[in-house]
């Protein structure tokens, strides 16, 4: 997610850092690698030339000059900057005071807006809510099927009335279905065009004055750049959306877009699609969106992924077992697929602070690697696999066989499985330290 520009600005950053002094001059050079950088992301001209003369105005104060770390000062400066381009804070969705709270999904054709749609509703079910989708695409080929399909997966029901009504009228009925069947939210999937025009236009327009959403929600794909910021701006013009949502964020390494539409449209990024599954959209937060692209780090992001992915049961349960060193391999073929819930391992590591974006690049966990683990562990009795010390010669032989493996790839796994035993008992006589003392203590140095 926006490695490119993250890998540009953390090296002109860094090159200010271990200065004891800064002059005019040294922001000067900076602020112009900056505007280039941003340019090369494909952020808005505008956008680009605003944010670089704000950012050196604050850099030649007394606030950055007369510091004792002008460096980190400028680092400082250009975060809040950055966080105040995107919006500063995360902006919600609005939430009827009366339900069911409408919200209205529009867009160009394959930006996403019916896998979106399920994305959303998944969201609002895990916010308790009781979404209904409306399909009101009645142009594009199978559209009504897609989004049952999609509907199905996330458990949420499909208000339909075939090709033949007008998506206003549909629009309409479906709000009074989800009064009907007592439905808290209503989630209008609208058709799209591969451009903009006024019978698409007039039809959003139709919709909007029919049913007077609480939420209209662009979604535009962020690999399109600064068309996606010109499409922002022309349907805000035509419709005064509330809201974006940024599709395939994930696969974006220019990242203008995400930059830009704020200050463009004056309207917020209310959320991000960081991959394909239907668990993969995030709110968008301004200020923690700015710490990752500076290298600083995104704890409470990472924090939220994992009581996402993991349950909190299971986590106590787990706990104990590292202090009583009764951890086996079935708790550890359990943590490896908790951490593959909780997405790629180079981005979840990008999230901690102090650790280099570049000594991540090629680092992943292949899906081949951790089902070889899953047919390892599996081919291995019970017994086994809560004392591993049993598995000899023959039983590797047997385990190999039946997973389809080497011996040398049983010899591997268990080796890993002993040394994360062993650190994770590390951590826990540290912990132990740290409370008999009020101070580290680090035996296994010494």
């Amino acid at each position: 997610m926006l490695d490119n520009l993250a890998d540009k600005l953390q090296n002109i950053l860094n090159g200010l850092r271990g200065k004891g002094k800064l002059s005019e001059k040294d922001v000067d050079v900076a602020m112009r690698e900056v505007r280039l950088a941003l340019l090369e992301a494909d952020v808005n001209y505008k956008v680009v030339k605003d944010f670089v003369k704000a950012v050196k105005a604050r850099c030649i104060g007394e606030e950055v000059m007369e510091s004792l770390t002008p460096g980190q000062m400028v680092v400082k400066v250009v975060n809040e900057e950055l966080s105040a381009l995107m919006g500063e804070k995360e902006v919600k969705l609005n939430l009827a005071p009366t339900p069911p709270t409408i919200i209205l999904l529009c867009g160009l054709q394959g930006a996403g807006k019916t896998t979106h749609a399920g994305k959303l509703a998944l969201f609002l079910k895990k916010m308790n809510k009781q979404p209904l989708m409306v399909a009101c695409d009645i142009y594009r080929p199978a559209a009504i099927k897609q989004l049952e399909v999609v509907a199905g997966q996330v458990g949420v029901p499909v208000f339909s009335m075939g090709d033949k009504i007008s998506p206003v009228e549909i629009a309409k009925a479906g709000v009074q279905e989800a009064k009907r069947t007592n439905r808290d939210v209503v989630i209008i999937d609208t058709a799209g065009r591969l451009h903009i025009d006024e019978q698409l236009m007039g039809e959003l327009i139709g919709i909007k004055e029919a049913v007077v959403p609480d939420d209209i929600l662009l979604v535009v794909d962020a690999m399109t750049g600064q068309d996606a910021v010109n499409v922002a701006e022309t349907f805000n013009e035509n419709l005064d959306i509330t809201g974006v949502i940024l599709t395939k964020l994930d696969g974006d390494a220019r990242g203008g877009a995400a930059l830009s539409i704020r200050s463009v449209t004056s309207k917020p990024i209310k959320f991000i699609g960081v991959g394909e599954k239907l668990e993969n959209l995030e709110t968008f937060y301004p200020d923690r969106m700015a710490s990752r692209i500076l290298g600083m780090g995104d704890v409470l992001t990472l924090i939220e992924r994992a009581q996402t992915a993991i349950d909190e049961k299971n986590a106590k349960e787990l706990e104990e077992k590292i202090r009583s060193q009764s951890y086996t391999l079935n708790d550890y073929l359990q943590q490896i697929d908790q951490m593959r819930n909780m997405g790629p391992i180079d981005e979840l590591l990008s999230m901690v602070p102090g650790i280099n974006p570049k000594a991540l690049k090629g680092v992943s966990i292949d899906e081949k690697d951790i089902k070889r683990v899953e047919a390892i562990i599996q081919s291995m009795t019970m017994k086994e696999r809560e004392r591993p010390e049993l598995i000899d010669g023959s039983r590797k032989k047997r385990i190999a066989l039946g997973s389809g493996v080497t011996t040398s790839d049983v010899n591997k796994l268990l080796k890993q499985f002993k040394d994360t035993k062993k650190m994770m008992k590390k951590f826990t006589d540290m912990e132990k330290n740290v409370k008999k003392r009020g101070k580290f203590n680090m035996p296994f140095f010494k």
